[in-house]
C-alpha cells in the first residue's frame, strides 16, 4: 500500500478534465483533497493525499504525468524560515519521521526536507512560525 501527499499543478487546458475521477475509477486510488484552487480557463492547484496498492499507485502517477500535470511531493513545499527560527527545538520531538533534529555540536535545529511527510505538526507547534508551508 502506498500513500503520499502530492501537489498537482493543472495547466489551464486540463482544469475541466475529470482527473481525480479517473484516479478512482481506473486506478482504484483513494483520495483526500487537502486544498484545491481550480478555476475554468486558469491554472489550477490541488493538494491530494492519494492511497492505493503499489502497482495501481504507480499507474495513477504515470497517468497524471502523461496527462501533462506537474506533480510534486507536498514535502517540497514545507520550508524552514531560517531568519525566524530561534532553534528552540520545540518542533523536534513532535516530528513523527525525524525530519527535524538538533545538531549536537552547535544545538541548531536541522530540517531534513527529504524525510518530511508534510504532516504539518511542526507548523502548528512552532512558536516563532519558522516552519512554513507554501503551495
Amino acid at each position: 500500500m502506498t500513500s503520499k501527499r502530492i501537489v498537482l499543478h493543472f495547466p489551464h487546458r486540463l482544469v475541466d478534465q475529470p482527473i481525480v475521477y479517473k484516479l478512482v475509477k481506473d486506478f482504484n486510488l483513494s483520495f483526500n483533497i487537502l486544498k484545491a484552487s481550480v478555476t475554468p480557463q486558469e491554472e489550477g492547484l490541488m493538494v491530494l493525499e492519494l492511497s492505493g496498492q503499489d502497482a495501481d499507485f504507480k499507474k495513477g502517477m504515470d497517468y497524471l504525468q502523461s496527462s501533462g500535470l506537474k506533480i510534486q511531493p507536498l514535502s517540497e513545499d514545507v520550508k524552514r524560515n531560517q531568519a525566524k527560527c530561534t532553534d528552540c527545538g520545540v518542533c523536534v520531538p513532535i516530528c513523527p519521521v525525524q525530519a527535524l533534529a538538533v545538531d549536537p555540536t552547535n544545538r541548531k535545529v536541522i530540517f531534513y526536507e527529504d524525510k518530511c511527510i508534510a504532516c504539518e505538526l511542526c507548523i502548528k507547534i512552532c512558536p516563532a512560525h519558522a516552519m512554513e508551508i507554501h503551495f
